[in-house]
């Protein structure tokens, strides 16, 4: 009996062994972004790289606490660079200052980059750029839409049919709709109040078109909200709703969907509060980002999905050691924070002199934090590495493969020289880094250790 009953333990463990996912060392990428609280996703398209307009909680915000908009990017889908505010409040001087800048989206049309920013309470305004990078620049001094309820006009979603007609949808709790003129920057006729408002519509509404027929996705049920969708042979209705994107969950209480196209694979953006939940059971409106690949059935309705997958999406791609990468470019990350500064000649306040670098880097780094990047292809191997660091206490950066505690290809040293706020470049000997790797960079030493702006291998 005793033989029998190992046997059939072991055949058990076995089977058990044999349905656990593959360990590949990657954390639980959930949320997307852990540096900042990030909200109501824009995602768009260009040029082959996936621009990630976001709005931003502030890490003390207890309601909604909002001041300007973030841009992420990313070519493969797992790994996201920062790339800092891409536009605040103070672009608009006919706004109020101390907060409201809620959920924005931008478009292209002829070159031209119109992101559409509506501010609690003060309407929706439009700023414009000849870049999806920006500079953005606000042509109207003014609000574009200010509807029947100005407190209503929020969430804009831009959309361009096939024939050149462009569309702004907002509201909540209503849908509202109006036709945009070509220059995308003014309006024709009346603001439409939809008629047809699909089912347990709230807010957040975002427009797309497949295989002829048109897609309104929003935040359904409240609260929490979900991602529910619609779908119509017309841009103006009727919406037909025909259920949920992703189920409402008590993981994200509020929720704004973003849906994009990417290599061959389509996307849904959305919320979770996973990133607030790992610090306090309390709530507060600092919301995160998340979204996974979103599937179609042979009859062009969504499957649905029930929250947001652990792993995350699969990577698109991979990641180029061999030219410079930012530090805030990151799959995952634990304890860091990123900030931007401007640095100039001198650290006198009475005389700073001339400017000499606008940076965006990586801060609040103790020992045990790390960031990871997925997919980062050696190819036939490296030689040495070199980063770009500003010396607190010092310490050491680990190159690290596979895993947090994996094999060192790679230590870099960073002196405590008494030199704080000077950027050097440090570099250090690497061995065993070929093909495509998961890598970790760990941080070692006592005390906050150094500021990090980026980092790149040679061969």
């Amino acid at each position: 009996m005793q033989v029998h009953s190992t046997l059939a333990a072991i055949t058990i463990a076995l089977v058990m062994v044999a349905t656990l996912p593959a360990q590949t060392g990657i954390p639980p990428q959930r949320p997307m972004i852990q540096t900042k609280y990030t909200a109501d996703p824009a995602p768009l398209v260009y040029n082959d790289t996936v621009f990630l307009y976001v709005s931003h909680d502030e890490d003390d915000a207890i309601g909604f606490k909002m001041l300007d908009w973030l841009l992420y990017t990313s070519t493969d889908m797992v790994n996201w660079q920062e790339r800092g505010a891409v536009a605040s409040l103070k672009d608009f001087k006919w706004a109020r200052q101390d907060n409201g800048a809620w959920a924005v989206q931008c478009i292209e049309r002829n070159g031209k980059f119109y992101l559409y920013c509506p501010m609690h309470g003060g309407g929706i305004g439009v700023l414009v750029a000849d870049s999806p990078y920006g500079p953005f620049k606000d042509p109207l001094g003014k609000a574009l839409i200010t509807g029947e309820n100005v407190w209503h006009d929020i969430d804009p979603t831009p959309f361009i049919d096939d024939d050149g007609q462009a569309y702004l949808y907002w509201g909540n709790p209503h849908l509202f709709y109006v036709k945009l003129n070509e220059d995308m920057i003014s309006y024709s006729g009346e603001i439409v109040k939809e008629p047809t408002k699909p089912t347990n519509y709230q807010e957040g509404p975002w427009v797309w078109k497949r295989n002829g027929m048109y897609y309104l996705a929003y935040a359904s049920t409240c609260c929490p909200e979900g991602i529910g969708y619609a779908m119509s042979a017309s841009p103006v209705g009727p919406w037909e709703y025909k259920g949920m994107i992703v189920d409402a969950s008590e993981k994200s209480r509020g929720n704004h969907p973003g849906i994009i196209e990417y290599k061959g694979k389509s996307y849904c953006f959305g919320h979770s509060s996973d990133l607030i939940k790992r610090e306090t059971t309390k709530f507060y409106e600092r919301r995160s980002v998340d979204m996974d690949e979103m599937e179609y059935n042979a009859d062009g309705t969504i499957r649905n999905r029930h929250y947001w997958s652990v792993e995350g999406p699969a990577q698109r791609g991979s990641l180029n050691p061999y030219r410079r990468v930012e530090a805030e470019t990151m799959a995952w990350s634990e304890g860091v924070k990123t900030r931007f500064e401007s640095e100039y000649e001198r650290n006198f306040m009475w005389d700073r002199g001339k400017k000499l670098a606008d940076r965006l880097f990586v801060t609040s780094i103790h020992h045990g934090d790390y960031i990871m990047v997925q997919g980062v292809d050696f190819g036939k191997g490296a030689k040495s590495v070199e980063v770009s660091v500003a010396s607190k206490f010092g310490g050491t950066i680990e190159f690290r493969t596979g895993q947090v505690n994996g094999p060192l290809i790679a230590a870099v040293t960073v002196k405590s020289d008494g030199d704080a706020g000077v950027w050097k470049t440090v570099s250090a000997p690497v061995k065993n880094a070929k093909g495509k790797q998961d890598v970790y960079l760990v941080f070692k030493g006592e005390k906050e250790l150094f500021e990090f702006d980026w980092w790149q291998f040679a061969k």
